[in-house]
């Protein structure tokens, strides 16, 4: 339990503590307007106040970094691990990470050390934050014991003291933002269930999401957008891992022609050469068929047939014409004599020409084939490279491809195993809430007592299993009304910090600020105020509650009850400048 809280500022109202019930009261000074409220008075900061001495996180806009604050100590008496201990902690930068403490230590898994210069024993935060864990709820102080989704003080220690500014008020199994797998495992750490089983469902829900992650990476990989199974991606491996040793193999017996440009040009030159000759031997071998067709048709003029035509005629020619007739005879004979002479050289020179152009395109044919013979013999250095070059990006993508197999056979068969997985844990789970069927009954029972005390139906807590995990919910009729969630938090409240007493856990004290009671009944609020009373002593813990002064009810108490005996002597008021629980304005 808490014993007091208090401070080096001297504005700062300390506040002292006894066993079961206490309620601080924030009260509306005489001079206050109607329109002043008590919203700055402090109530919600004093759960503000507890969190910073138990472990928790001071951001920048934290209120014990702001200027008022920074500066002072602020001190926390509590029992811890069987001894009243003293905790100092600063909001200064330099030491807000580090923790004083007086009292009983050396019992603690974490001792504090020694500080030569003040002569205090200080802790480290974190140390800290591990030692209460130990102390308060026996949990392992060595992080690979306890698990990497294992319990911590800090996952624990919202169920026992609830922030407005968390959320803290608006769901009875969530006491602020957590994940839903913190929200399991520790509500089973509290209830006495086996805490494991949830952790382990979490940690299978990290691996799914790692195989989430595996399928973007293969989706994004040298393939681009496909991605199939381990099937397809097998036989595009077999295709490719044929191709790259097809080039391989072509690599390995090529041989490197160091001129096979220059040979590769000759071999072109003589071809043309060979085809320009082939057409002139066609041009040639057409001319003397022309030639020898004019050579057969030349004839010399028939003069016989002139004179007969004349002598038909009646014509009788003198001599003179007959030795005209006769000279004109001999001059054409002379002229086809001519004639055929010359078209016989003209055939002959055309034969002569074939015949050299023969011979030179069979030497040039030699030569070619000799050159081919070179080039089919191997091939040139830039062919070499690039068939390298191609080897080298088919031997990637079969090296991708293989990635891509094994990550799609990794993914197959885990998401086999994390179906087995799944079932064996909801099993195991299952099996758990049957074998721990009485804390299962326990829990259920006192929430029911609760609520029964406070609505004429009682409401309900249930706790199962699901393939995500454990599943807790928590119901009361027309649990629509704000003020009807707000009784649910309560109860379940109130149950989780009466199971864990009786179990020899916890801090030994329940805090609930002022929204809780937002918007209920006066008289169920009258109702809770006994409940936490009442629980709080039979059980044994504190039961701490911020309240406004108009807020505490005049009617539903028990006769026997008597609300003023567990109010706190230190009164908070709405007094803009001095009446909050720092006396100072701040922020």
């Amino acid at each position: 339990m808490i014993h007091s809280v208090t401070s080096d500022l001297e504005t700062f109202k300390s506040l002292t503590f006894g066993p079961g019930l206490n309620i601080i009261l924030a009260e509306k000074s005489a001079e206050a307007t109607d329109r002043q409220t008590r919203n700055g008075a402090g109530k919600s900061s004093f759960v503000e106040l507890i969190h910073f001495l138990y472990g928790g996180n001071a951001d920048t806009d934290s209120i014990f970094r702001s200027d008022e604050l920074s500066p002072h100590t602020f001190t926390v008496q509590s029992d811890i691990g069987g001894h009243v201990v003293s905790v100092e902690r600063s909001g200064t930068k330099k030491v807000m990470s580090t923790i004083k403490v007086q009292g009983v230590t050396d019992h603690w898994p974490i001792e504090p050390d020694l500080d030569e210069k003040t002569g205090d024993l200080v802790l480290s935060l974190p140390n800290w934050r591990l030692n209460l864990g130990a102390l308060l709820f026996d949990l392992q102080t060595n992080e690979e014991a306890r698990g990497r989704f294992g319990p911590t003080f800090r996952s624990l220690f919202p169920y026992f003291a609830r922030k407005q500014g968390s959320g803290g008020f608006v769901e009875p199994t969530q006491p602020g933002k957590k994940q839903a797998w913190d929200q399991q495992v520790s509500i089973s750490y509290l209830l006495g269930l086996d805490a494991s089983i949830p952790q382990r469902f979490q940690e299978a829900r990290d691996r799914e999401k790692a195989m989430k992650e595996l399928r973007k990476a293969a989706k994004q990989g040298s393939l681009g957008d496909f991605y199939g199974t381990s099937a397809q991606f097998r036989t595009r491996l077999a295709v490719a891992q044929g191709k790259a040793t097809r080039l391989r193999e072509q690599i390995d017996s090529f041989n490197v022609v160091p001129e096979y440009a220059t040979f590769e040009a000759e071999a072109s030159k003589i071809t043309r050469a060979i085809s320009t000759m082939n057409n002139d031997n066609v041009i040639d071998r057409d001319l003397i068929l022309q030639l020898t067709t004019a050579l057969e048709s030349e004839e010399a003029p028939a003069v016989a047939n002139v004179e007969r035509l004349y002598s038909e005629a009646g014509v009788l020619l003198p001599n003179t014409v007959s030795k005209r007739f006769e000279e004109v005879a001999e001059f054409h004979e002379a002229i086809v004599r001519n004639r055929r002479s010359h078209l016989t050289g003209e055939i002959n020179a055309a034969k002569s020409r074939i015949t050299t152009r023969n011979a030179e395109r069979e030497a040039l044919d030699e030569r070619r084939q000799e050159i081919m013979g070179i080039l089919r013999s191997g091939g040139a250095l830039e062919h070499y490279t690039q068939l390298r070059e191609e080897l080298g990006r088919t031997e990637a993508e079969v090296e991708a491809l293989r990635q891509q197999l094994e990550i799609a056979e990794g993914i197959e068969s885990n998401k086999a195993q994390l179906d087995i997985e799944r079932a064996q844990l909801r099993q195991a789970l299952q099996s758990d809430l049957h074998e721990r069927d009485g804390t299962v009954r326990d829990a259920i029972l006192v929430f029911e007592d609760l609520s029964k005390a406070l609505y004429e139906e009682a409401g309900s807590l249930t706790i199962g299993a699901s393939e995500n995990g454990p599943t807790f919910d928590v119901s009361i009729e027309s649990q629509r009304s704000k003020g009807i969630n707000n009784m649910q938090i309560f109860c379940f409240d109130l149950m989780l910090a009466e199971l864990t007493t009786k179990r020899g856990i916890g801090p030994g004290f329940l805090i609930h600020d002022s929204h809780l009671f937002d918007g209920v009944d006066e008289r169920q609020v009258a109702k809770a105020l006994q409940l936490g009373a009442a629980h709080a002593e039979r059980v044994g813990f504190q039961y701490i509650v911020t309240m406004n002064s108009d807020a505490i009810p005049t009617d539903g108490f028990q006769d026997d009850f008597d609300v003023w005996q567990h109010v706190n002597s230190t009164r908070l008021n709405d007094e803009e400048e001095t009446g909050g629980l720092f006396g100072v304005r701040f922020g």
